[in-house]
């Protein structure tokens, strides 16, 4: 007599936003230590490599597009970008874990014909990034991190946006200073780019000048501000009297000190 297989695949997926999905292989939804996972026939991975050196592990996970989990809009959006994954076999009769198979977060996503392909990057790719710093004049912190230290609880105000042109949002509050917000941020709270971030290319009054289009309708929509820097040691010291914390070289002579000689 054969003995029944009983093993299906798990992937639980949890946005940088907080949001956690689980989802299955197996053909009804399984619920393991007190998460659920939806059944997902359609989603399939690629043959998944782990290996002892230190190459990156990588593997493809495939699946259909339109469900209320994974729909095309959130994944053109950005909402998955970056979401950590955890892939295990399972025992779907008992629940019981059999072999974590991976884990690591979506890369690079392809849409092609009302389906997906995210590629989940091991945790071993992390050391393919750079080690060092380079010498650059431009200051390498974010405003208000660790590094820079300049403090942000008077930099972040909340606003809602009256009106949505393109690129360009017209917002209910003034910046408090010249172009303020240029190079910062927008968290967007309400709407249905609720979750997701937009870079501000530029601010004038109420006007703010964004990077990119919103994703989705923008007006009415209840946001963050935070202002930003354009990493110069001018603005440093003489908008944030943070000079002292600059994490750039502006100084430091370039190349083009190669090329000088007398008299030029």
């Amino acid at each position: 007599m054969d003995t029944l297989s009983t093993i299906a695949i798990t992937w639980r997926i949890e946005r940088r936003d907080g949001i956690a999905i689980g989802l299955t292989s197996h053909d009804r939804d399984l619920v393991i230590d007190g998460f659920v996972y939806r059944a997902a026939p359609g989603m399939t991975p690629s043959a998944i490599r782990r290996t002892a050196d230190l190459d990156a592990d990588t593997m493809d996970v495939s699946g259909a597009l339109g469900g209320a989990a994974i729909a095309e809009a959130d994944l053109i959006a950005g909402r998955w970008d970056g979401a950590r994954v955890a892939v295990r076999a399972v025992d779907w009769d008992t629940g019981a874990s059999i072999a974590e198979l991976g884990e690591g977060r979506i890369g690079q996503v392809e849409l092609r014909d009302g389906a997906f392909t995210a590629e989940l990057a091991g945790i071993a790719a992390a050391l393919d990034r750079p080690v060092c710093e380079a010498t650059s004049p431009e200051c390498r912190a974010e405003l208000g991190d660790a590094r820079c230290r300049a403090p942000m609880a008077a930099r972040r105000r909340f606003a809602r946006v009256t009106a949505s042109a393109d690129a360009v949002l017209t917002v209910d509050a003034a910046e408090p200073s010249t172009n303020a917000y240029g190079d910062g941020l927008v968290r967007w709270i309400g709407g249905g780019n609720s979750g997701l971030e937009s870079a501000v290319a530029a601010s004038d009054g109420a006007t703010l000048t964004l990077r990119a289009p919103p994703r989705f309708e923008a007006a009415g929509a209840l946001i963050e501000l935070i202002e930003g820097c354009d990493k110069s040691i001018a603005t440093c010291a003489a908008r944030f009297a943070n000079a002292l914390n600059f994490r750039g070289e502006p100084y430091l002579p370039g190349i083009d000190l190669l090329t000088r000689y007398p008299g030029a």
